[in-house]
């Protein structure tokens, strides 16, 4: 009797195209099939955020200068980011997927993990799985919004077969294959080689993903200089790992400062509004902050100002607002203000904080507390502080890529329409 083994995956990672253009695309059918840029801002100073895969084709990227990218493509597309309408999008688009395949996690707001059942594990199966993922995606979403699905025995290496073929792609990394299959790549086609630790691999003899491949765990752990070594040679063989919870390290916000606002009280009402945000976002994710960073930088080479102001231990809008107050009457005078930002670092979990004793500081607490939930009942800005009354339109909402915003929140009823 001669028994066959069936290739098997238990992995499907999927990633959205180029996701801000494209849901610009579909949003804006005009734009189909033409070089499109998310911009932040409607100048050529700015850099692009987001580009679709046609203007690639002209060597423009994420981070191009606005105005090198219009000289390399005349007939270059700008659209100013409407991230409230990508975090819908995205929202449609788990749907979608899960009339498919339940979502494990999302990882991103371009990106999302599913665990394949036994039933689908087998290469066949899960390759027509991931084939109506993407219909349901084409179907209930739109055509506009291609995505590309890796399939693979753990997360890491889905992720990996999900960029091998790009746009639109479909790719199968069966654990029988491995690690040969991983060769051709370079060091830094696998997530969490950046430059940085491709120099230090460099430095100790690793340049090929080969080469990393035969490591032994000792050797991957010396090479990492931490433990993280050994999850990378567990990785690389297709096991799955269970990942290690981290901490979140800061909560921060900044935003370039339109002409009008390019003045201290322009500044200062951002700012005022940049801590509103950070704080509500500190409370909605249950941390409190230790020290809070402030840096404006200037026009016309003006050196930045920067301060670390100490707050114990706080999450709420009027402590870390008189906080920054006694900053800003301290701070040197003169330039033109361009850029504040704001971040809250030293953070600790609610669940291991005691908060404070103090009666002032409890009310405070409350305070804001009852600010968020008028907000988010009744929209953003419904109760807001009057220092920032002339800001209230800047800082508009903005996505990190693996932050997902709650829009609810962030947004009021005149700005929830699509389109």
């Amino acid at each position: 009797m001669v028994y066959i083994r069936m290739l098997c995956v238990d992995w499907l990672f999927l990633d959205m195209n180029a996701f801000f253009a494209s849901a610009e695309q579909h949003l804006q059918p005009a734009l189909r099939g033409r070089p499109v840029a998310v911009v932040p801002t409607m100048t050529d100073r700015t850099c692009c955020i987001a580009v679709s895969y046609e203007a690639r084709q002209y060597g423009i990227g994420t981070g191009t200068n606005v105005g090198t990218a219009r000289q390399r493509c005349p007939g270059l597309q700008l659209v100013e980011g409407r991230h409230e309408n990508y975090v819908r999008i995205h929202q449609q688009i788990i749907g979608a997927v899960e009339t498919v395949v339940p979502v494990t996690k999302v990882c991103s707001i371009d990106e999302m993990v599913c665990q394949l059942s036994p039933q689908h594990r087998a290469v066949g199966p899960a390759t027509e799985l991931a084939r109506a993922v993407k219909q349901a995606i084409y179907d209930q979403v739109g055509p506009a919004l291609r995505c590309s699905v890796g399939l693979a025995t753990n997360r890491f290496l889905a992720k990996v077969a999900s960029n091998l073929h790009k746009p639109d792609g479909l790719s199968v990394i069966p654990r029988e294959e491995l690690p040969r299959r991983l060769y051709p790549l370079a060091l830094t086609d696998l997530p969490g080689i950046g430059r940085n630790m491709q120099r230090r691999l460099a430095s100790q003899g690793i340049r090929s993903v080969r080469q990393l491949c035969g490591l032994s765990q000792s050797q991957m752990v010396a090479a990492w200089q931490s433990v993280l070594g050994e999850l990378w040679w567990h990785r690389l063989r297709g096991e799955e790992v269970a990942e290690r919870e981290t901490q979140r390290r800061s909560v921060g916000h900044s935003h370039v400062l339109p002409p009008r606002l390019r003045n201290d009280e322009g500044a200062r009402a951002v700012f005022v509004r940049l801590l509103h945000k950070a704080a509500a976002r500190l409370r909605r994710i249950n941390y409190w902050a230790g020290r809070l960073v402030i840096k404006l930088s200037y026009a016309q080479g003006w050196p930045p100002w920067k301060v670390t102001v100490y707050l114990g231990r706080s999450q709420d809008t009027p402590t870390i607002l008189k906080a920054f107050e006694r900053a800003w009457e301290a701070r040197p005078p003169g330039g033109r203000p361009l850029q504040p930002s704001v971040t809250l670092v030293d953070l600790t979990p609610g669940a291991s904080t005691t908060p404070s004793l103090f009666v002032e500081d409890r009310r405070a607490l409350a305070a804001a507390q009852a600010m968020d939930a008028a907000n988010q009942r009744f929209g953003a800005n419904t109760v807001y502080f009057a220092s920032m009354h002339e800001a209230q339109q800047a800082a508009p909402l903005r996505i990190a890529f693996t932050s997902i915003p709650d829009v609810a929140a962030e947004t009021n009823s005149s700005e929830n329409e699509c389109g």
